[in-house]
């Protein structure tokens, strides 16, 4: 999804592991045929807006629900959460947990860690950029697969993949390419 926010680094991400992929900014994009999504981060209320704007809201989420892997990081998280402080929220709404919004405060309250993700592996590099993380998860499908500073950071529910956290910024490959395996249906 190329309608705002850190695209472009998961563009180069997936590039650097051969895999294919196009830029989503308008319902025709949509239409292409596609074995996954990446949400990127950025801001939520404005990705948020500018799916419904475009018509894509709707047809994005019925993807998803009819099983079309995806991959939301921070916002992207934000995006597919279906509720927000205990509150039901707007956006995709497909994935049973809540969120805090800005958990970790404004860009100063940034920071770097490392720690293990399920799946993936450990010493796997965390960065967090003005980041939500999950107050809690609200069924027994979705597994929490990453931890940090006793907060949830990483979840994973069926064909959905969010974390808190910006792999696309580090030069650790393990968590995307996690994702193309999902889209392959491992």
């Amino acid at each position: 999804m190329a309608l705002q926010g850190a695209f472009i680094e998961h563009e180069q991400m997936l590039a650097s592991l051969g895999a294919d992929c196009f830029e989503v900014r308008q319902l025709a994009d949509w239409q292409q045929l596609k074995d996954g999504l990446i949400l990127p981060g950025g801001e939520s209320t404005v990705q948020t807006r500018l799916l419904a704007e475009l018509g894509l809201l709707g047809p994005v989420r019925q993807a998803i629900i009819d099983g079309l892997p995806v991959f939301g990081t921070c916002a992207g998280l934000i995006l597919l959460a279906k509720q927000e402080g205990g509150q039901p929220r707007g956006g995709l709404c497909t994935m049973d947990i809540d969120v805090c919004r800005n958990a970790y405060g404004r860009q100063l309250g940034s920071f770097n860690a490392t720690g293990e993700v399920k799946g993936v592996g450990s010493d796997f590099p965390l960065t967090f950029i003005r980041a939500p993380y999950v107050n809690k998860v609200l069924s027994a499908d979705v597994e929490v697969i990453a931890e940090t500073g006793g907060h949830i950071v990483g979840v994973r529910q069926g064909k959905q993949l969010a974390t808190a956290f910006h792999p696309e910024v580090t030069a650790d490959v393990r968590l995307h390419s996690y994702f193309l395996s999902m889209c392959e249906g491992k």
